[in-house]
């Protein structure tokens, strides 16, 4: 069997945004007092896409091989903004959907590692307190201060020195035509802070937040330098309207593969579903 650091594959997911009515859920959720929830026609749909990734994208991407999972934050949606499209406000319950979310992924098989990243605190607490009782009840991975959830990780892939660092956050716009600006940024800003303390950048960039998939790619003496944004599993919520760009565009739904080849050269796959939401349907007058 392999160790872990013999692992080739890395998938991650990010922005689940469990006990969202509008996000990854499964089909039915009991309520702290009792009752059920029962997803949505919408909700029906995510979950369809969630069980594909997980039963049949993952395992042909990643060639039925080993894989380490990172969730790249904001695995519930907290109670935010004054907003209203929560399941429950009460957080135990949407730790509890999350969990339920996430569990089958990490007893797959071929699943053998699992790091959790912070995201952000109007979702998952202050300190990311939330995203830490999940990623804890769910034995991720902890950090050198026994904690289960981390604002960032800095993970060399298969003893080839290959780095990969993972945060959540990175800027956003309003504007398509600039979607690459801040994610080229935070990959020359990880070569001038290396450069600058005599540190190894890493290969490969990883951030998310913006629900948006978008990667850039430069030239460097190890091949090439990747950064990337991840996809998300959450609908457009009433905040989205007030962005140009997200009034204009569909949710992008979906993962990412990573993957250390031969040579030490790296390769990314990714799999996104652009899905019509429920404020967009066609209307004949």
């Amino acid at each position: 069997m392999k160790t872990q650091n013999q692992i080739t594959n890395v998938i991650v997911i990010s922005d689940t945004h469990c006990g969202c009515k509008l996000a990854l859920c499964p089909p039915s959720v009991t309520l702290d007092e009792g009752g059920t929830y029962e997803h949505s026609p919408v909700q029906k749909k995510l979950w369809e896409m969630w069980r594909q990734f997980r039963e049949e994208w993952i395992p042909e991407a990643t060639k039925g091989e080993d894989f380490v999972l990172v969730h790249n934050g904001d695995v519930i949606d907290g109670v935010h903004h004054n907003s209203t499209t929560q399941i429950s406000h009460n957080l135990t319950t949407q730790r509890n959907i999350a969990e339920e979310v996430l569990s089958p992924l990490l007893k797959m098989p071929q699943c053998k590692g699992y790091y959790h990243i912070r995201g952000t605190e109007a979702h998952v607490g202050k300190s990311g307190q939330d995203e830490e009782a999940v990623a804890r009840s769910l034995n991720a991975i902890k950090d050198k201060n026994g904690n289960s959830a981390r604002w960032e990780l800095l993970l060399s892939l298969n003893k080839r020195d290959i780095l990969i660092h993972f945060t959540h956050h990175v800027g956003t716009t309003s504007s398509a035509s600039y979607e690459s600006t801040a994610v080229y940024k935070e990959l020359i800003e990880s070569y001038n802070e290396a450069g600058r303390w005599g540190r190894t950048p890493p290969d490969v960039v990883v951030r998310s937040h913006r629900h948006r998939q978008f990667e850039t790619r430069i030239a460097t003496a190890k091949g090439y330098g990747i950064a990337l944004v991840t996809p998300s599993w959450q609908l457009k919520t009433p905040f989205t309207y007030r962005i140009g760009l997200g009034r204009s565009s569909s949710p992008q739904i979906g993962g990412y593969l990573i993957r250390s080849g031969s040579e030490d050269h790296i390769y990314t796959r990714f799999k996104v579903w652009s899905i019509l939401d429920r404020g967009g349907e066609k209307v004949e007058i």
